[in-house]
């Protein structure tokens, strides 16, 4: 069994301008990089064995200022939020419109929750055969929780996508 602690990215540039980043590289906002190394001190008595965030900048700054080189930091894209393709920045209220149509379809030149959630799993089979016994942070974005939820939970995405999203500081799954 590997535990996970999931976190979000702390806030980014679009989050205060109430955009939808997706794959765009955005950085962490000078409140997101305080929010980072809260993070840190909120963990600063629990051990990790690595710590694994997605390639984008929101993520893995977030993970460099929480943690520092206290533990292996792995960026994987696998880990990214959902590709909004042509919706990538744009106002949250445009890509909030779409979400429960795009859990099967596509966004515009994007892709779909199901796309996202099955980059998720990949990482998780391998996370699965290589980190038995062990804990890891993950540092992602909605649509990697979405996919933990469905994974290692069975929540349907329709019924993760649907549900009114909250901050917490951390959600722990079970990965068999």
């Amino acid at each position: 069994m590997v535990t996970i602690v999931f976190e979000t990215h702390a806030t980014s540039e679009d989050n205060e301008a109430k955009l939808a980043s997706g794959w765009a590289d955005v950085p962490l906002s000078p409140t997101g990089e305080r929010q980072a190394r809260e993070l840190g001190e909120r963990y600063n008595q629990r051990a990790f064995d690595a710590i694994y965030c997605s390639d984008l900048q929101r993520s893995y700054r977030t993970a460099e200022l929480a943690f520092g080189d206290a533990y292996p930091v792995v960026r994987d894209r696998r880990l990214r939020e959902c590709n909004y393709g042509e919706l990538n920045r744009a106002p949250v209220s445009e890509v909030e419109a779409l979400r429960v149509s795009a859990i099967a379809t596509p966004f515009p030149d994007g892709e779909s929750y199901e796309d996202s959630s099955r980059r998720l799993l990949a990482l998780l089979g391998e996370l699965a055969a290589t980190r038995a016994g062990q804990t890891v942070m993950i540092i992602g974005h909605r649509a990697t929780q979405y996919g933990l939820d469905r994974w290692i939970r069975g929540v349907s995405l329709q019924e993760a996508i649907r549900t009114p999203w909250r901050w917490q500081p951390g959600w722990t799954y079970e990965l068999a």
